[in-house]
């Protein structure tokens, strides 16, 4: 199972994003989204929750099958473009359901509690978009991550390390041991202690980034359930991860290739321009 939270507005991509949702703006030739999709599926999920918002039902529409436009195609000879645009797999769904008031990361990934039942699962924010084209998707990372817990039982985050000039624009994990850790080809676990927000990086604990991607025990949504909304009414989904440290223990795990922010109109400039070259290349 997965959680993928689409309820935001994207004010950071406006004007691109006033009528059309920011997960469906293009990376390449498709939709950033359905690389997030694609990437859970190469992982072995199933059964992707996405928590939206009435205004965005285009995300729905998008993984739908319209049978009208099906026809048309096929009707002109165009199986081959009419069956790219049913790309998931049969034995894949996709539910929606909805976050009505905006009241924070935490708050949207209880939404999917009805959905998710007793099962552990994961949470992929779609503003992060793994490469595609290092071909890391079934082996490595949400992958790695997904085995993991499946071994030890403790919920797994994804982090990154980055240069110490940009540890201050992150959440920055806290481990037993103040380290930085070098950038390497294979996934690499580490028991985190807590996170520490955008820190000086004269005192951060480490130079991990949290990256977009986490793999949690069914246990935090009783913690979700049980924490009390930060200043502007918003549930924190930090706060349930502090108190499941506290109680099972979690562990960092280190990303390998690269990724990008799709929900920041400079990366994502970036990002269109390496999916765009990558894809023209092949």
């Amino acid at each position: 199972h997965a959680i993928i939270p689409t309820a935001g507005f994207g004010t950071r991509m406006l004007p691109l994003s006033k009528a059309v949702p920011k997960e469906l703006l293009p990376l390449g030739n498709k939709p950033a989204i359905q690389y997030v999709i694609e990437e859970a599926i190469a992982a072995g999920i199933k059964n992707i929750v996405l928590v939206n918002h009435a205004q965005k039902q285009a995300i729905e529409n998008y993984f739908d099958i319209n049978s009208e436009l099906d026809t048309q195609l096929r009707s002109k000879g165009k199986n081959k473009l009419a069956d790219s645009l049913d790309f998931l797999p049969k034995d894949v769904k996709i539910i929606s359901v909805r976050q009505g008031r905006p009241l924070g990361l935490g708050h949207a990934v209880l939404q999917g509690r009805a959905v998710i039942g007793d099962n552990p699962f994961a949470v992929l924010l779609p503003d992060v978009v793994l490469d595609p084209f290092a071909g890391q998707y079934a082996t490595k990372n949400l992958t790695f991550m997904l085995e993991q817990y499946t071994k030890t039982k403790r919920s797994q985050i994804l982090v990154d390390p980055v240069a110490v000039e940009d540890i201050d624009k992150y959440g920055i994990a806290e481990l037993e041991n103040q380290q930085n850790i070098v950038k390497s080809d294979t996934n690499k676990t580490f028991a985190v202690k807590g996170f520490v927000e955008k820190p000086n990086p004269n005192v951060a604990p480490s130079n991990l980034a949290v990256v977009g991607r986490y793999v949690f025990d069914n246990a935090i949504f009783d913690y979700l359930e049980k924490t009390a909304p930060s200043v502007g009414g918003e549930i924190q989904l930090t706060d349930a991860i502090d108190a499941l440290i506290g109680s099972q223990g979690v562990d960092v795990v280190t990303m390998t290739g690269d990724s990008f922010d799709a929900g920041d109109m400079q990366s994502y400039m970036k990002a269109f321009m390496h999916f765009a070259n990558q894809q023209i290349s092949l």
